[in-house]
C-alpha cells in the first residue's frame, strides 16, 4: 500500500546494483503524456483508465520491454498492484513477491511527511487512494506474497529486514 515502505525495501537491492523498476513511474509517465499534472486525483484516474483501456496487467506489460532490455539476471519491480500484473511478469520470469505492510495510521503519517505531488493532502484523499488501490487488487498480491515484511519499527530495523529478504530471494 502507499507509504508502507516499498522504496526502503528496494534500497539494499539498488545498493547491490540490482535494477529497480517502479510501477508508479509507468502511471506518472502516462499522466504526463496525457498532459495532466501529477496530483493524487489525476494519477488515480489515469491508473484506472489505462487498466480499463488496456487490461489489468497493463503496468507490468509496459515494464516487460524494460526488463528485457536490462539483461539483468535479477531485478526488482516495485509497486505491483494486482495478481494480473504478477501473472504477466511470471510469463517469462521467475517472480518472488515481497509484501510490505504498515498500518494505515503509519502510512498516512509517512505520506504527509514525504509530500510528493501525488501524495494525499488529507485523510479523505488518503482513504480514497487506499480504496482505489484495493479496487485494482493490491490486497490479493499482499495476501498471496511469498515474503512479508511489517514496517512499523525503526528505519534501521526495516533496513536489516530488507537486506535479509533481498539476500534470501536473490540467493546471494
Amino acid at each position: 500500500m502507499p507509504g508502507a515502505g516499498k522504496g526502503l525495501v528496494s534500497e539494499p537491492g539498488r545498493a547491490r546494483g540490482i535494477p529497480v523498476l517502479i510501477c508508479g513511474d509507468v502511471i506518472r509517465e502516462e499522466t504526463k503524456r496525457r498532459g495532466l499534472p501529477l496530483t493524487p486525483e489525476n494519477m488515480g484516474s489515469v491508473m484506472l483508465a489505462i487498466r480499463r483501456e488496456e487490461g489489468p496487467a497493463v503496468v507490468a506489460e509496459r515494464l516487460v520491454p524494460k526488463i528485457a532490455s536490462s539483461r539483468a539476471a535479477v531485478l526488482i519491480v516495485e509497486g505491483v498492484r494486482s495478481i494480473a500484473e504478477v501473472v504477466a511478469l511470471r510469463r517469462d520470469h521467475s517472480v518472488t513477491t515481497v509484501a510490505v505492510h504498515a498500518s494505515p495510521e503509519t502510512r498516512y503519517k509517512r505520506l504527509i511527511k514525504r509530500g510528493r505531488s501525488d501524495d494525499p493532502k488529507s485523510l479523505e484523499e488518503f482513504q480514497e487512494r487506499d480504496s482505489r488501490e484495493l479496487s485494482v487488487g493490491i490486497g490479493s498480491v499482499i495476501a498471496l506474497a511469498q515474503e512479508m515484511l511489517v514496517n512499523e519499527g525503526s528505519f534501521q530495523d526495516m533496513r536489516v529486514a530488507s537486506k535479509r529478504v533481498i539476500s534470501k530471494v536473490t540467493h546471494k
